[in-house]
């Protein structure tokens, strides 16, 4: 773990609530993630009151968007909710799309991973598939809720975007535990990872002097061994201590 210092980035990571609940929380994997890197972890609650987010989010230096066990609402992408949504809290997207709202008016560097990237490419104005399993034909098991912190499929990279220079190459193994994906891409986004079957996996931000990377797998569970894990987090965190671009 990397010593804590005056300059030591704080990035801030909202909470997780499961609808029907009132209990917010948040895995300290990724609190160890940041900490390993050298950035100082701040949890996000979900509040009613906007506004209270928007001040905690100027005072960050970076977001990290962190996964959840609901769903964003298909209305925020203007369609129907299909049967194979799953739940959704609302308190969860609005808590979300106010953090987004600050990172790009200031240009704070984001790092989205599984709901994280979905709630961003649906923010740029995005679509996403509601439920992978009955909406495309595939032999991947994207929902591998036994994969958890160990590689579930292949995806391949492209070499020269900043997750390839990372990766050391155009393919790496990831777990899997998703069982939604980006549909229309956001604007100023970028599918830099892709499945076998086509499923985005990845993307980046096309915006000059804004580092914007979201990935769909969960490289927080596997950081502690995993060198392209690690190297996510050690690069998102160098960003938010630097100057926020690519």
């Amino acid at each position: 773990m990397k010593p804590m210092t005056e300059s030591s980035p704080i990035i801030g990571m909202p909470c997780r609530m499961d609808p029907g609940t009132d209990i917010q929380y948040l895995s300290r994997q990724y609190m160890d993630a940041i900490q390993a890197a050298g950035g100082i972890p701040v949890i996000v609650p979900l509040l009613e009151n906007p506004q209270a987010i928007r001040e905690i989010a100027k005072r960050l230096d970076g977001v990290l968007l962190t996964g959840s066990s609901s769903d964003v609402n298909p209305q925020r992408y203007g369609v129907a909710r299909e049967s194979g949504c799953g739940p959704i809290q609302p308190l969860r997207d609005e808590t979300d799309f106010v953090l987004l709202d600050v990172v790009f008016k200031h240009k704070k560097p984001l790092l989205g991973i599984c709901f994280g990237m979905q709630s961003l490419n649906v923010f740029l104005g995005g679509s996403l598939i509601q439920d992978i399993a009955t909406s495309i034909q595939t032999n991947i098991l994207h929902d591998n809720a036994a994969s958890e912190g160990r590689p579930s499929h292949e995806v391949e990279i492209a070499p020269s975007s900043v997750l390839g220079k990372l990766a050391g190459g155009s393919r790496s193994m990831v777990n899997s535990t998703h069982h939604q994906a980006v549909n229309r891409i956001g604007s100023g986004l970028e599918p830099i990872a892709k499945a076998p079957d086509g499923v985005i996996e990845a993307v980046s931000g096309n915006f000059r002097d804004h580092f914007i990377l979201a990935v769909q797998w969960h490289p927080e569970k596997c950081y502690s061994y995993d060198a392209f894990s690690r190297s996510i987090f050690d690069h998102f965190v160098a960003r938010c201590q630097g100057d926020g671009s690519r």
